[in-house]
């Protein structure tokens, strides 16, 4: 299998509002793909179709290599999914819920759900009806992931969780990729995006305005370093090929630099450089240069 989801002009409207509008997504096997957007952007919308929840208004989607609409069923079988609202049933606990969606799946091994459900501090003897929202989501983890399906689409999973739970999700979100899978991660919380991602989808408006790795966002985005002198910053530090921002304070001249860093550092050096410090570009920096017109 050469692609894991494949979208050609997806589109979703409701009524007079288009929530979705042409969107063209390629994400090949064996990576985790971080979709990012605000509320309101498409990500939830995109996901409801890609699982075949719901039926585009125009264009095309294949997961696995199957129609979400022509074999959904099909598709839906080699699926994992976990909602942006799980909830689940009230008055099941979290072993008889997990025990009654393994047998409409054919069976699991058992053992794996043992072993998420302890990473995950979850204990399964529980109602759903009493838990706190933190370990529904976590059950809904569990359930999204105890198949070990090939393709595995997460809404906003970690909403609710405390840091440390949060860092084992991650460990099995890895574990999968390391397994052969496909995650689709949507989420609005950079960190753990960039924590995991081998690539990122920036959605803006229903429309999908970059598509690229991590790895080579980074290589783009501004670099922010803080160069202290012996003395007084040079002026000409602002003329240099690349510098896109400069602020002195004192003998420390605060630079936003755009590419590679050789020039500068080869022009500030005769100046008597004592300190650099870099601050390496993340993830929010770059989301949000595509949400105030920088991007």
């Amino acid at each position: 299998m050469d692609v894991a989801i494949e979208t050609h002009g997806l589109t979703k409207r409701f009524g007079r509002r288009r929530a979705l509008d042409g969107i063209d997504l390629t994400i090949p096997p064996g990576q985790v793909f971080g979709y990012l957007g605000p509320n309101g952007a498409g990500k939830t919308t995109t996901i409801r179709l890609l699982a075949g929840l719901l039926r585009p208004t125009a264009g095309t989607a294949t997961v696995l290599g199957l129609d979400v609409v022509r074999e959904r069923d099909r598709m839906q079988a080699r699926l994992g999914y976990l909602p942006g609202s799980f909830v689940g049933y009230a008055d099941l606990n979290g072993e008889q819920y997990l025990r009654y969606l393994a047998n409409l799946r054919g069976g699991v091994d058992w053992n794996v759900v043992t072993s998420m459900a302890k990473r995950l501090d979850l204990d399964l003897g529980r109602r759903l009806g009493v838990l706190s929202h933190g370990n529904r989501q976590k059950v809904g983890i569990v359930q999204a992931l105890m198949h070990r399906p090939e393709l595995v689409i997460l809404d906003e999973p970690t909403t609710g969780l405390d840091p440390i739970i949060q860092q084992e999700f991650l460990g099995l979100v890895r574990d999968v990729r390391d397994a052969g899978g496909t995650v689709f991660l949507s989420s609005h919380i950079m960190s753990e995006v960039e924590a995991v991602a081998d690539h990122v989808g920036i959605i803006r408006d229903g429309s999908l305005v970059l598509v690229d790795s991590v790895e080579m966002l980074k290589r783009r985005a501004l670099r922010r370093m803080d160069l202290t002198f012996a003395g007084e910053p040079p002026q000409s530090l602002s003329a240099i090929a690349g510098v896109r921002e400069l602020t002195v304070s004192g003998s420390t001249a605060h630079l936003a630099v755009e590419g590679s860093t050789a020039e500068l550092l080869a022009a500030a050096a005769p100046h008597r450089i004592e300190q650099i410090v870099t601050h390496e570009p993340d993830l929010e920096e770059i989301f949000l240069s595509y949400y105030d017109g920088r991007g």
